[in-house]
């Protein structure tokens, strides 16, 4: 994440099945020729894709040149199963971990359940990943703040405890406007200057389909801005069927303004949420000029 053209990351989800790995692997293989500081691989809620995403990142670390960052949650787990879930990544050459508190299996906006020997947030994962050997951290951050906090400065100041307990970057969740983000930066500055300069990396998603972007808005309890919604409604028609290429055309330019006007700001490095396609993402990054296959 140096200095000179801004670097980008993709996530990636663990795939349901044949065809869908399938998938997720021709679009790792098209968006590795790019070149991205690093790639993402979820995990399931409730920890229920939890063999396919030790199983797939660790495929990405043996198999590519690409940098395998790996999700990691609290929910339904036991501290014993989160160290053997470490110790799995560690012994497939991955020192790169995401730590999430996670969200309930079933209902990803119902009531949080802390497992009985398991811990209770996010910052307790970041100690516990820490006490387990030398690995890089991540963690979560909400430019519109999380669902289940009551305000915004309450939310600065609970992803302040997770940086002061070893996290070395924040990932933010997918946003539309990009001073969301910015004040998202000042809020955390304005509670601990020090841990304020760590790396905040944007979450991009470049919409392709109305029902997706309402989908994703659903599941993470946030609001998709009515300005966007209206963009995206006036190119899907009025027919019965949605026009998606002029949906994805919308979409694509939405994202590309919102990366222009962050990489203005300075951002460390944009991250895309990708859904396992890459041309949305490559199509951002063509028009941001940072779609340069490596030599």
């Amino acid at each position: 994440m140096g200095e000179g053209r801004t670097r980008f990351s993709v996530e990636f989800s663990p795939p349901r099945d044949e065809a869908g790995e399938a998938q997720l692997w021709r679009t790792v293989r098209e968006l590795e020729q790019l070149d991205p500081a690093f790639v993402s691989m979820t995990y399931g809620a409730g920890g229920s894709t939890r063999d396919r995403t030790v199983r797939i990142t660790g495929r990405l670390a043996r198999e590519t040149t690409l940098l395998p960052v790996a999700h990691l949650t609290a929910v339904n787990h036991s501290v014993e199963e989160i160290r053997s879930v470490v110790g799995a990544y560690a012994d497939a050459g991955i020192r790169n971990v995401l730590a999430l508190r996670g969200d309930p299996p079933g209902d990803p906006l119902g009531s949080w359940q802390r497992h009985p020997e398991g811990v209770e947030h996010a910052a307790e994962l970041v100690a516990l990943l820490r006490g387990l050997g030398d690995f890089t951290v991540g963690v979560a951050a909400f430019p519109e703040g999380h669902h289940r906090s009551p305000d915004l400065d309450t939310d600065a100041v609970h992803f302040v405890e997770k940086l002061r307990a070893g996290a070395d970057y924040a990932i933010t969740q997918m946003f539309f406007r990009a001073e969301d983000y910015l004040r998202l930066r000042d809020r955390v500055v304005a509670v601990d200057a020090e841990q304020g300069a760590k790396p905040i990396v944007p979450g991009i998603m470049p919409v392709t389909s109305l029902r997706s972007v309402h989908r994703m808005a659903e599941l993470s309890g946030q609001q998709v801005p009515p300005e966007v919604v209206e963009r995206l409604e006036r190119a899907a028609g009025t027919g019965e069927t949605e026009d998606r290429e002029a949906v994805r055309e919308v979409g694509v330019q939405v994202a590309t303004e919102l990366a222009e006007r962050l990489i203005a700001e300075g951002v460390p490095c944009l991250h895309f949420y990708t859904l396992n396609f890459a041309r949305a993402t490559r199509e951002v990054l063509g028009r941001l000029g940072l779609a340069t296959a490596r030599a």
